[in-house]
């Protein structure tokens, strides 16, 4: 699904090199957690991944599904199936959340020539979604994100992410500003959408996410690198222990 190859990035705006020869490899089906301290490159790597413009590869490939995405813009990257959900997501005053959806499903669809959803279908399969995620259709009619709950901008990121069906689904610290109730919520929309043919890649520094979204492979970021993988143990390792003595190991 997803390889990274010797990927070098830096910042533009400065030239600050955040990733530095990045190798990584994300099979079908593989729900991949990303851990590592701050300023590691995780979410640096998420942005990266979607196309955001703020960085550069000076180096390396980014292969998803065999094809190099790294002349590919954010919308031809969405279009292709990569999905990022916001650690922080935006709030976009005057667009209803409904609205949004409409658009946002309706412009991909079309992009791969698929006919657009009619208003029925469009509201059953939303209201389906959001049943699954405890949101009250009211909150649709808000504008994206305005005045939300952190729980509540995060389910509204699910809720997308379960209706654009993305092929690779990237998750940047999605357990930030949750409550263990919402957490619990989350990890139940995110795990519903396993499947043999979609990759999850989880970004997280503490290992109470995994407990609900258990991994197949762990991977340890230290300064643009990874420096150490293994199965979900290595987790419960640095949980117990932190980045301390790995960090050492790396430096």
């Amino acid at each position: 699904m997803l390889e990274i190859r010797n990927l070098h990035a830096r910042i533009v705006e400065d030239g600050t090199e955040i990733i530095r020869g990045l190798n990584l490899t994300v099979r079908d089906g593989e729900v991949a957690a990303i851990m590592g301290p701050n300023g590691s490159g995780k979410s640096t790597l998420s942005y990266i991944l979607a196309g955001r413009e703020d960085y550069e590869v000076t180096e390396g490939d980014i292969l998803f599904n065999g094809h190099s995405i790294l002349e590919m813009d954010p919308a031809e990257r969405a279009t292709a199936g990569i999905f990022l959900a916001f650690q922080y997501p935006l709030e976009i005053p005057g667009v209803p959340t409904m609205e949004f959806l409409k658009v946002a499903l309706n412009a991909q669809r079309k992009a791969r020539g698929e006919p657009e959803l009619k208003i029925p279908d469009l509201l059953k399969k939303v209201k389906q979604g959001a049943e699954a995620l405890n949101m009250d259709m009211a909150m649709l009619k808000r504008p994206l994100n305005v005045g939300f709950s952190g729980g509540e901008k995060k389910r509204a990121e699910i809720l997308q992410m379960k209706l654009l069906e993305p092929k690779l689904c990237v998750l940047d610290e999605t357990d930030s500003g949750l409550d263990i109730d919402a957490l619990k919520i989350v990890a139940e929309g995110v795990n519903a959408l396993r499947s043999p043919d979609r990759s999850i890649i989880v970004i997280t520094h503490y290992q109470r996410l995994l407990q609900y979204i258990v991994p197949d492979s762990v991977h340890v970021l230290f300064k643009g690198q990874v420096v150490k993988s293994g199965d979900k143990e290595l987790a419960l390792e640095l949980e117990a222990s932190g980045y301390a003595n790995l960090v050492g190991e790396a430096a």
